[in-house]
């Protein structure tokens, strides 16, 4: 049996993704370089996926075609959700991902790149999204939102998460 997996916002081979900087001034990604960067990225993917699972690629994965190629090295069946930074042919995309879509729906959970806005959420689960990076949607109040789960690689150790651990926390 296979597992899923989720993660978002890879930046691969994006050398400015390095010079973006937390509300203190410190830096968003602390890598020596955007090698660095990938490699650590790729080494934690393949630590937990294998070629048997399938992982939902929730956007931003790189800009540029010849950056597509570390793709190539990532295990498992891909499904890229689009996101904002996602600018390429699709026939460039679907040379490493099984299929790209806009959003999809696992098990009553909207995977997205962008939070979806909190009056559609009625019907869902949850809102499992990226591209928020190390910032959380939240209420009023200030406290977290339970109703969105952020899978952008700063949120998850750069390394993709089991949906059966998102699944569990909405059990």
């Amino acid at each position: 049996m296979s597992n899923v997996f989720l993660i978002s916002d890879l930046h691969l081979s994006h050398s400015n993704i390095l010079t973006f900087l937390e509300p203190d001034g410190s830096n968003l990604r602390s890598f020596s370089s955007i090698q660095e960067h990938d490699e650590q990225i790729i080494h934690n993917w393949n630590k937990v996926v294998t070629n048997n699972d399938k992982v939902y690629v929730l956007g931003d994965v790189c800009f540029k075609n010849i950056h597509l190629e570390n793709i190539a090295r990532l295990n498992g069946t891909k499904v890229l959700i689009k996101g904002n930074h996602d600018e390429l042919k699709p026939s460039q995309y679907l040379q490493y991902f099984k299929d790209i879509r806009a959003c999809s729906i696992l098990d009553k959970f909207l995977l997205t790149h962008i939070p979806i806005h909190p009056d559609s959420l009625s019907r869902w689960k949850a809102n499992i999204h990226g591209h928020l990076h190390s910032n959380v949607v939240k209420l009023p109040d200030g406290t977290p939102d339970k109703r969105y789960i952020n899978v952008s690689c700063e949120q998850i150790n750069y390394t993709p998460i089991p949906f059966e651990t998102i699944r569990g926390r909405y059990a």
